[in-house]
């Protein structure tokens, strides 16, 4: 069948941005058929359309997007989890800017009542990758996190989650409004960073046994001096850069913990493995946990989202709607 699609004409700016056509086969044996509703904007897909991030083998490569919310039309003969018109949410390899997107059947999850399938595109990306993170760190409740970016969707997310598990925030943004509007979601502590330094701040409010980064290099030694005896410090996102000095003395006297990692390219086995254990906190969105979206807007204007999100002024996330 074919379907309408965002597509990549080649890399460049938001302006190579264009809805086209593409075709898409059945479903296999374990998979379902979305009718996509809607789908979340991440700073990958702006990487992806500057062609400096491509989609992992067997994605759709010029047909950008992470996550989305939609309805079953279709299911595979051999799947039981799911059926047809069931509302689901799902993270993806690429592709989620398109009107239909073929999931495994356990990638999916279901959409709970009363939250819309826009806001339920704001949920799979950000607070999975932030789950995981935490998961990742050993995230304990009575730790303290420090999370950079606060108002990014990552950011919200890990601010909601961290106080789910009854643990205490630090957050850092280079703009004032974005460290009030995420008090409001439950940070506790407010860092507004202007010349890169924020260790002596974070240390003044008893350091962070966790650090949730999205900077990269440009953080690397500050995280190391804001962090912990035995302190995790987890790497998501290169914003800064990906290459950076360290002190390895303060490291090894610290004993901190350096992760790595990234969600969008892990062997679908992974994945499923990590959607179910996220599952167990579907149940608290709408009350204790919710996403943040900043905007929704018709997907013709993703050109225009594209421009938003680098612009740097969006809490939350941006979503795009058929």
């Amino acid at each position: 069948m074919t379907m309408r699609a965002v597509r990549i004409r080649e890399p460049g700016g938001p302006d190579v941005l264009q809805i086209g056509e593409v075709e898409l086969r059945e479903p296999g044996p374990h998979e379902v058929r979305v009718r996509v509703a809607a789908a979340g904007l991440n700073r990958a897909d702006c990487l992806q359309r500057m062609g400096v991030y491509p989609a992992p083998p067997g994605a759709l490569q010029d047909v950008p997007g992470l996550e989305l919310a939609g309805t079953i039309e279709a299911v595979g003969e051999a799947v039981r989890e799911r059926e047809i018109g069931e509302r689901v949410m799902a993270i993806t390899a690429g592709g989620a800017m398109a009107e239909y997107a073929l999931l495994h059947a356990r990638e999916c999850l279901a959409v709970p009542d009363g939250l819309s399938l826009e806001d339920a595109a704001a949920l799979p990306e950000a607070f999975i990758t932030a789950f995981d993170a935490l998961e990742q760190a050993s995230f304990r409740a009575g730790e303290t996190a420090l999370i950079h970016a606060v108002g990014s969707g990552v950011g919200t997310a890990a601010v909601q989650l961290v106080r789910h598990l009854g643990g205490r925030s630090i957050g850092t943004s280079r703009t004032e409004t974005k460290l009030e509007r995420a008090r409001e979601l439950g940070l506790d502590e407010a860092i507004h960073v202007t010349d890169k330094t924020f260790a002596k701040a974070v240390r003044s409010l008893g350091g962070a046994d966790v650090i949730l980064d999205f900077i990269g290099a440009a953080y690397l030694e500050e995280n190391v001096k804001a962090v912990n005896l035995r302190g995790r410090i987890v790497h998501i996102g290169l914003l800064g850069g990906a290459s950076g000095t360290l002190n390895l003395g303060r490291l090894l006297q610290k004993r901190v913990t350096l992760i790595g990692t990234v969600l969008r390219s892990r062997p679908i086995e992974e994945k499923i493995a990590l959607i179910q254990r996220f599952a167990r906190l579907v149940p608290a969105f709408g009350d204790a946990l919710k996403p943040v979206v900043a905007d929704v807007l018709p997907m013709a204007e993703i050109a225009r989202a594209h421009e938003r999100i680098e612009g740097g002024d969006v809490f939350g996330k941006l979503i795009l709607r058929w």
